[in-house]
């Protein structure tokens, strides 16, 4: 009930941020100005105006994920009324995890919202949506969930800057560790090819994250690749939300 609490309560604080609105009103426009590209290609029409409202809604999904995940609690430290909360019968971790609660809800419904976005674009153009969207934007979700927990983690124990820096660069390698694997494993140094392995497996591969694709495509996505997908999220970021609950417990804050 205290992590609930606390949720609700971050949801309440943070959908009042006038950012959220205008990232999720700029996706919004983006999403349906994709309509125009068929005025511009003759060939693939839907299929690029799918592409665009999917990549829309991981783009502007990222940075609301960075954004306000690197600043949960370092807005609670700042204003010091993170003083009030721990001064209740209130755990920690518990203060982390309905932090990190209250923020998934938040992205959960922005999210939402960019789907129906994209779901009326494409009835527009196409008719209803296939299910293989849904999965696309699922996978997204997903994704955005792991990126919180990594901002969350960084939030921890550094400052907003570098708490952002941090995040963006584990999320660009993230996306592109199966290319440092391939180039790693391609070098002459043995120690390289050991390191771009180790780092292949131990960083999150976020290219398991993006169906787009298949989605765009309509090539089937298999029920054993979500489970398994779905499963890995859920158990990175819970190693990651219980590692900041550690570094958080032995923070002072005296």
């Amino acid at each position: 009930m205290k992590v609930l609490a606390i949720a609700f309560n971050t949801f309440r604080e943070t959908i009042r941020e006038k950012i959220l609105y205008n990232l999720l009103i700029f996706a919004l426009v983006i999403i349906g100005a994709s309509i125009l590209l068929q005025e511009l290609t003759f060939a693939q029409q839907v299929k690029i105006v799918k592409d665009m409202c999917l990549a829309s809604i991981s783009i502007f999904g990222i940075i609301m994920a960075i954004f306000v995940g690197i600043t949960l609690v370092s807005r609670e430290i700042e204003r010091k009324s993170i003083y009030a909360t721990l001064a209740k019968p209130v755990h920690r971790y518990q203060f982390l995890l309905g932090k990190y609660v209250g923020l998934l809800i938040i992205l959960a419904v922005n999210v939402g919202v960019m789907f129906l976005g994209m779901a009326m674009v494409v009835y527009v153009i196409e008719g209803p949506i296939g299910p293989l969207m849904f999965w696309a934007v699922y996978f997204t979700f997903l994704e955005l969930c792991l990126i919180t927990s990594i901002a969350l983690l960084f939030s921890t124990f550094t400052t907003t800057t570098l708490s952002a820096t941090f995040t963006l660069a584990l999320f660009v390698i993230g996306r592109m560790s199966g290319d440092i694997k391939y180039f790693g494993g391609r070098s002459s140094s043995a120690f390289v090819r050991k390191a771009s392995e180790v780092l292949y497996y131990i960083l999150p591969n976020l290219q398991n994250y993006n169906i787009r694709a298949q989605a765009v495509y309509n090539e089937p996505v298999g029920l054993d690749y979500i489970l398994w997908v779905t499963a890995g999220c859920l158990l990175y970021s819970a190693a990651l939300i219980v590692l900041a609950s550690i570094i958080f417990q032995r923070r002072d804050f005296k």
